[in-house]
């Protein structure tokens, strides 16, 4: 267990993670990518150092650190192999929406175990019908005595065929108005009739992760897991998670990002023409100073968001300024580093065609760009006392 101060723990376990990185992700990257394998070895070694329990607190098992933390840890990640953040991006929400709306019971009941990584979480939100529009989804769950019946599909499910538990939103009042007060989110437990795990989602980048269709039908869970046990508090519960959701997403464009101007400015300098390194340029030069420019801009956003959100404050627009610039970043950089690096940038022997790859999912998950500008947007009109 660590004991320290905030910034003394912060540094231990983000330099542990940074050597792990370096000595055991870095050097079978390009295998599990190509493979599309789930490494299950090096996923009992985040067990290990307690990367399935960052900020849930100590008294539950977790290591009880904060978001700032927590972002630093995925960007390292990310640097190496980012599909490597997807066993613990949506367990964290799970966790998240236990530790601030869960019951004493729930908390005491799932959370030592998710802590600990004997389980692990994910967070069955969109349907095959849609994501972003939330409070339109699909999935039902009926009251029956002390049970829900659940009934519907979730599509893109990171953990899917791995993952324990799921943190479910689904509707319980049909006729509630407006729609998303009719939400409740629920822990589901894998097993029992009606759970059935889908397909599995051959995907451009993020490879190395179980992606899936989760399909529910007459499904039953206990009236104990209803996250709080009162019905029409789940959107507000998810879309909270979902903060904390978009910062990790930002701190893994940082991390990507920063790996391919790595390995451009390295190139640069490596690569020769016109018998001068192509860092001598201007060309290249000028890409080079946008890429880093751009880079520090996104992190700075990203802890801003991470830090403000460890003083308790709503971050809702913070987050989504952040995921909106870090992962659109991340998709520029990438392609700058590819187009620095000319054709060995385009082929699976340099790491850049990877990052490239890998770029959109931060684009997409836990909310499109174009959905965050409308989000940003909507917020800055309804919170005038905010300041830039």
């Amino acid at each position: 267990m660590i004991t320290a101060t905030p910034e003394e723990a912060r540094t231990q376990i983000v330099n542990m993670v940074r050597e792990f990185v370096r000595r055991d992700v870095e050097p079978v990257a390009a295998h599990l990518d190509k493979e599309d394998i789930v490494p299950h070895d090096l996923i009992d070694k985040m067990k290990e150092m307690g990367l399935f329990g960052i900020t849930v607190p100590e008294e539950y098992g977790g290591l009880g650190l904060d978001y700032t933390t927590f972002a630093s840890i995925f960007e390292e990640i990310s640097k190496g192999f980012m599909s490597l953040t997807g066993p613990i991006g949506t367990h964290h929400i799970l966790t998240y929406v236990l530790t601030h709306y869960g019951t004493e019971e729930q908390k005491q009941r799932f959370l030592p175990d998710l802590a600990a990584g004997r389980k692990r979480g994910g967070l069955a939100l969109t349907e095959p019908s849609g994501g972003s529009d939330v409070a339109a989804l699909e999935t039902t769950a009926d009251k029956d005595g002390e049970e829900y019946v659940i009934n519907g599909t979730k599509m893109f499910i990171s953990n899917g065929r791995y993952g324990d538990s799921f943190c479910l939103l689904a509707r319980t009042d049909r006729t509630a108005e407006p729609k998303h007060k009719g939400l409740s989110c629920f822990v589901v437990e894998k097993g029992g009739p009606g759970f059935r795990v889908g397909r599995d989602l051959d995907k451009l980048g993020y490879r190395g992760v179980d992606t899936c269709e989760l399909h529910f039908e007459d499904f039953r869970v206990p009236v104990e897991n209803l996250v709080g046990e009162v019905e029409g508090q789940g959107f507000g519960q998810v879309m909270s998670g979902l903060e904390t959701g978009r910062i990790n997403i930002a701190a893994r464009a940082v991390g990507v990002a920063q790996a391919a101007f790595n390995a451009a400015i390295k190139y640069a300098q490596q690569r020769h023409t016109f018998g001068v390194p192509i860092a001598e340029h201007q060309a290249i030069q000028l890409k080079l100073a946008d890429m880093a420019t751009k880079i520090q801009a996104a992190r700075l956003l990203t802890y801003d968001a991470a830090a403000k959100k460890d003083r308790g404050d709503r971050v809702d627009l913070e987050s989504g300024m952040a995921k909106l610039f870090a992962s659109e970043t991340c998709q520029e950089v990438t392609l700058d580093a590819m187009r620095i690096h000319g054709g060995y940038g385009y082929i699976k022997e340099s790491p850049v065609e990877r990052y490239y790859r890998d770029a959109p999912l931060m684009i997409i998950g836990e909310g499109t760009n174009e959905v965050m500008q409308l989000l940003i947007a909507r917020q800055l009109l309804r919170r005038p006392e905010y300041q830039i």
